[in-house]
């Protein structure tokens, strides 16, 4: 193969690539409509029924999520007397679930309270500032800014 052959090989594959790797995107002005706000928005049903959820989820996750423990660690026990090396098994995956239970309760306390207190905080707002802010093209000016950005 000579070199100029394989020259034009590269840039054939080069410019394939390249023309696969396309992103589709609206023009800098927003286009596809004309709401000044941008297009992420939130109002207060919203916010309450992420809080509810999250608050159900905490409920039932605090009702149900121990409900192996018991046996489990009747499990984990009588097979460490019996000398099985299964039972610190059982009895590690126990400590871990707990540790990862009382990690998500409190996430999903965390985030029950937070849009409580969101709520609480901005009644009465119409949100248009915060669509303001979360505007895509407003996000993508930020990133766009360079250092300190």
């Amino acid at each position: 193969m000579a070199w100029d052959e394989w020259e034009q090989l590269k840039n054939q594959a080069a410019h394939k690539q390249s023309a696969r790797m396309q992103l589709n995107q609206l023009p800098a002005d927003g286009g596809g409509g004309s709401t000044p706000q941008g297009d992420l928005t939130v109002d207060q049903k919203d916010l309450a029924a992420i809080g509810d959820r999250a608050f159900k989820l905490w409920e039932d996750l605090g009702r149900y999520g121990r409900d192996a423990w018991s046996s489990s660690q009747t499990a984990a026990s009588d097979l460490k007397t019996q000398g099985f090396t299964l039972g610190g098994a059982v009895d590690r995956v126990q400590s871990r679930w707990e540790e990862q239970l009382t990690s998500l309760l409190d996430a999903c306390a965390h985030i029950s309270n937070h849009m409580d207190f969101t709520k609480k905080a901005h009644q009465g707002d119409e949100y248009y500032i915060a669509g303001q802010v979360s505007s895509i093209s407003t996000l993508d000016k930020g990133f766009d800014g360079g250092k300190g950005h």
